[in-house]
């Protein structure tokens, strides 16, 4: 090769390494050309050993009894300063103030932000990012923390394996209305475009979370959207909150992934991730199998009612065996005090023979005794 050619080849070449796309650079999507399967290629750690979500079976997680209830701090006290609410292209996002923490964890760590996961096809069509035993939910809500006790910001802990603590909560639907939920979806309509952004009123964070904090899962992994950092220590709860299916077609129907200025206007659905290989990590479980099983309401209510029917029931029972002993034991006394029936029909019958035995004894005396009229005299 000529001298000319060589450096027409590399001047090719350094055209095309400055022209690459960075990573910062790179749209991602969860489907197309730079879906899910692809995010690897532009970010490296989303193609590591300790990704997330996960499908957590329940049989084969690890009891771990020094996993003590979470503490969320400051939750409640969100003052008079707004919130911010943002659409991010890829999820609904809130901005959480620095005050807000949590608490229960090796280190403190301090509030970031919090989002939401959700599916298209409404109830039952999946939504959740993690799964129980195979199984989505609706949805899911993401509260993002970072260790401020061994990191000085969000972007410096993110890149550290003990950086980030990421609270998940399952959402599923029912018939009931959650208000808390509507401190987020009632201002959707807002930020229906990419990077639209708009304050609300600040609310209490914690009416988000389920009621029992005690149970959850437990394991280490990463963030689920790119760049994928390995750096979360996830908490999963057990218990699932539950909204309405007005609210869930809302959170699915009402938001753009694409801008305000774009011509074709792009639904902002199925902003899931698929569940990712454990590969020989273990998911720890703060209950054991016997005190983490969850009744339905309609169980308790069964349980409750075949308690009170089994409760009657006994007390019927014991009340005819009662009854019955009483009876008997009152016929006994009775019976013992009056003197037998066979006894005091013998002896009318006993008189009787007598009786009769001294009338024939009478007429055979009669019998012999001659007649006064019939003597003759000497």
């Amino acid at each position: 090769m000529d001298s000319l050619g060589l450096f027409i080849l590399l001047m090719s070449l350094c055209f095309q390494w400055t022209t690459a796309p960075t990573a910062e650079e790179v749209t991602w999507t969860y489907t197309g050309l730079v879906g899910q399967s692809e995010w690897s290629t532009y970010f490296p750690d989303c193609g590591g050993t300790s990704q997330s979500p996960v499908d957590v079976v329940t049989t084969q997680t690890k009891y771990d009894p020094s996993l003590i209830p979470l503490t969320p701090l400051g939750y409640s006290q969100h003052g008079n300063k707004p919130f911010t609410l943002y659409n991010n292209g890829h999820t609904a996002v809130i901005e959480l103030p620095d005050w807000m923490g949590l608490g229960g964890l090796p280190w403190l760590f301090t509030a970031v932000q919090m989002h939401l996961h959700w599916g298209s096809g409404g109830p039952s069509h999946g939504g959740s990012e993690h799964t129980i035993n195979g199984l989505s939910a609706d949805a899911e809500l993401h509260v993002v923390h970072y260790n401020s006790e061994l990191y000085p910001n969000m972007s410096t802990a993110m890149t550290q394996r003990d950086g980030l603590a990421v609270l998940g909560i399952l959402i599923v639907t029912g018939e009931e209305t959650n208000p808390a939920f509507n401190n987020i979806l009632n201002y959707l309509s807002r930020i229906r475009h990419a990077d639209q952004k708009v304050s609300i009123p600040a609310f209490d964070v914690q009416s988000l979370l389920p009621k029992d904090l005690s149970r959850y899962y437990r394991y280490n992994g990463s963030l689920t959207t790119p760049p994928c950092y390995q750096s979360v220590i996830w908490t999963l709860f057990n218990e699932r909150v539950q909204i309405s299916k007005a609210q869930l077609l809302k959170m699915e129907t009402i938001l753009y992934s694409s801008k305000a200025e774009d011509p074709d206007r792009m639904l902002l659905q199925d902003n899931y991730r698929a569940t990712q290989p454990l590969n020989h990590r273990v998911v720890f479980a703060s209950f054991s199998a016997e005190s983490g099983k969850e009744l339905s309401s309609g169980e308790v209510t069964a349980i409750v009612i075949g308690v009170m029917c089994g409760c009657v029931g006994l007390a019927v029972i014991i009340r005819f065996i009662v009854k019955t002993i009483r009876s008997t034991s009152s016929w006994d006394v009775l019976h013992s005090n009056r003197p037998a029936p066979m006894s005091r029909m013998k002896e009318p019958e006993k008189g009787k023979k007598q009786d009769m035995a001294l009338n024939s004894t009478s007429e055979a005396e009669k019998k012999e005794e001659p007649s006064p009229s019939l003597q003759t005299e000497p």
